[in-house]
C-alpha cells in the first residue's frame, strides 16, 4: 500500500503563484510514476501533469507554460509549482501514483490517490 498527502493548496489572486507537495509513505518506490489532477465543482477530474519514474514530464495544455512538476525521490516527495494562475485554476489538486502506469494522462490508470487539497484563485 502506499499512501499520498497532499499539502501547499490555499487562496490566492489571480497572476500568484502557488507550490503543491504530495508526501508518499508505505511501499513506496522511485520506479512510480507519478500525477498531479484536478476536479472543479460539477466537472470530471481531469489530468494537470505526470512524471515518468524516468523524470520525463507531461502537461495538460492548459497548464503548459505555467506549471513545472517535479520530484526528489529522497524525500518520497512530488511537486507542483503552479505560476500565473488563473480563476479557471480553482480547483481540488490530486496526487496519484501507480508502478504500471502507461497512459500518464489517464486517471483510471493510476491506483493510489491522495486526498486532494484545494487552491482557490480569485479574479
Amino acid at each position: 500500500q502506499v499512501q499520498l498527502v497532499e499539502s501547499g493548496g490555499g487562496l490566492v489572486q489571480a497572476g500568484g503563484s502557488l507550490r503543491l507537495s504530495c508526501v508518499a509513505s508505505g511501499r513506496t518506490s522511485s520506479n512510480y510514476n507519478m500525477g498531479w489532477f484536478r476536479q472543479a465543482p460539477g466537472k470530471e477530474r481531469e489530468f494537470v501533469a505526470a512524471i515518468h519514474w524516468s523524470g520525463s514530464t507531461t502537461y495538460a495544455d492548459s497548464v503548459k507554460g505555467r506549471f513545472t512538476i517535479s520530484r526528489d525521490n529522497a524525500k518520497n516527495t512530488m511537486y507542483l509549482q503552479m505560476n500565473t494562475l488563473k480563476p479557471e485554476d480553482t480547483a481540488v489538486y490530486y496526487c496519484a501514483a501507480d508502478p504500471s502506469v502507461r497512459a500518464l494522462r489517464n486517471r483510471y490508470e493510476y491506483h493510489y490517490w491522495g486526498q486532494g487539497t484545494q487552491v482557490t484563485v480569485s479574479s
